[in-house]
């Protein structure tokens, strides 16, 4: 059997939402008119790991594995860095400063655009997504150790 592309996607789809089933298994369902916390997280793993299954079996389509340019790798490795050092210093910077860092070093660092843009998109999108949450949505964001 030739391994195909589709087929390890599919088998990380699956393997991830069981590990997401496994943390979340304490955590209540509650019913469709009262949701606990734990219904969302079991319903996309659910959903993950049906979806990750068609691709398994419908993985035939897809190039082999073989075949599979590897050239955007470190395209790829810089975005898993980008986000790693986002999600460690989200506690610490808060949310408006780790989110507008995060853009603006994935589309300055990662995508080599040029510096101003790459600024007032990240600062934009960062003010209208604070303001969507925690003005009219009222949820509360993280303030980080500067208080904001």
């Amino acid at each position: 059997m030739i391994l195909r592309t589709d087929h390890i996607v599919g088998g990380v789809f699956v393997a991830f939402s069981l590990v997401v089933l496994a943390f979340s298994g304490d955590l209540p369902v509650g019913t469709l008119s009262f949701p606990g916390a734990g219904m969302m997280p079991k319903l996309v793993a659910g959903l993950l790991i049906l979806f990750g299954l068609v691709l398994i079996l419908r993985g035939g389509e897809s190039a082999p594995l073989a075949t599979l340019p590897w050239d955007d790798l470190p395209h790829a490795l810089r975005v898993l860095a980008i986000t790693a050092a986002a999600i460690a210093l989200y506690q610490t910077l808060g949310f408006l400063l780790t989110m507008a860092l995060l853009l603006f070093t994935l589309i300055f660092g990662a995508e080599r655009r040029q510096p101003l843009p790459a600024a007032a998109f990240s600062i934009g999108v960062v003010a209208l997504t604070y303001l969507l949450f925690a003005v009219v949505l009222k949820t509360p964001l993280e303030h980080g150790l500067l208080g904001f």
